[in-house]
């Protein structure tokens, strides 16, 4: 099935891309969708353990499971002022 990722900060600088579309099989979450990009960018492996996932628009787990035409986005910690 074919999702829409999108990358946000310093996942997007070290892509270079704010989004593209992966393949994944059926049944996969957002934990495959973030393995599915390391594979591409291998840079992003160490980022994980501070991101949040959101699909469709909706911060979510990365085990949330996901359908044809999703959308998953990884965002990183923000701060500001």
């Amino acid at each position: 099935m074919s999702v829409r990722v999108r990358l946000f900060a310093a996942l997007r600088e070290i892509a270079g891309r704010s989004e593209l579309e992966i393949q994944l099989p059926a049944g996969a979450t957002a934990e495959d969708a973030w393995r599915a990009l390391v594979r591409d960018y291998p840079a992003l492996e160490v980022r994980r353990g501070h991101l949040a996932a959101a699909v469709n628009r909706r911060y979510a787990d990365f085990d949330t499971p996901l359908a044809p035409g999703d959308e998953v986005a990884f965002v990183p910690p923000v701060s500001g002022g």
